[in-house]
């Protein structure tokens, strides 16, 4: 029991570490591309259009390293925010998941700028640029900061959630609750079918001993 205790309290200790009480988190490793930041206003515009973005990246990743690398930066970056799921992750400052989702979408802008300086598929990649501009100036988002506006990205250094600071957040707490309960429930299910299978199995194996006739 001393021994599970003590592995809890570690545990504890390095997800604590690593959270750092909702503050910025410089790059660990800055051997990859860097990623400029983005503000907490033009990420939720370009929340608005990141499946159109990553749609053009797909066409573009074979034919350019740095957008490949973007891409798949961006994708793990948004399944170690869950998703999208969890509510407020883009709009909510104080959100756990914020810093996360900062660091999917500054790369998301970083590949739809990449795309259009390329010259990779200039009609439709210039379309969609001007509406998110037109959109970004109608509601001012580059004067819309937050605590992570200036963080900048790295795509050798991927970052995840202040988990730490989920307790502290009660959408995030009661999301990550519900998640949790679900996969535990998905496992309950298989378990109990396994054993279902297995009890089926044994009993069929005895209703053919009894039917198989002696010598």
């Amino acid at each position: 029991m001393s021994r599970i205790i003590a592995w809890a309290f570690a545990a504890l200790f390095l997800v604590s570490a690593e959270s750092r009480a909702h503050g910025l988190r410089p790059p660990a490793d800055t051997s990859g591309i860097a990623i400029t930041p983005i503000s907490h206003g033009q990420m939720a515009v370009i929340a608005d259009y990141r499946n159109q973005i990553h749609v053009l990246a797909s066409w573009t990743a074979e034919r350019d390293v740095t957008v490949a690398k973007l891409l798949d930066f961006s994708r793990q970056q948004y399944a170690r925010c869950l998703w999208g799921w969890v509510p407020g992750s883009v709009t909510d400052e104080a959100s756990p998941f914020n810093e996360c989702s900062h660091a999917y979408l500054a790369a998301d802008q970083a590949m739809l700028l990449r795309i259009r300086d390329g010259g990779y598929w200039p009609e439709i990649t210039s379309e969609l640029f001007d509406k998110i501009e037109r959109q970004m100036v109608r509601k001012g988002s580059s004067l819309v900061l937050c605590a992570f506006s200036a963080a900048a990205f790295n795509t050798a250094s991927l970052i995840g959630p202040h988990w730490i600071d989920v307790l502290y957040h009660l959408p995030s707490l009661l999301t990550v609750a519900l998640l949790a309960l679900a996969v535990l429930a998905g496992l309950v299910i298989v378990v109990m079918r396994l054993r279902a299978s297995e009890e089926g199995d044994a009993v069929a194996g005895k209703i053919s001993e009894q039917a198989t006739p002696g010598p």
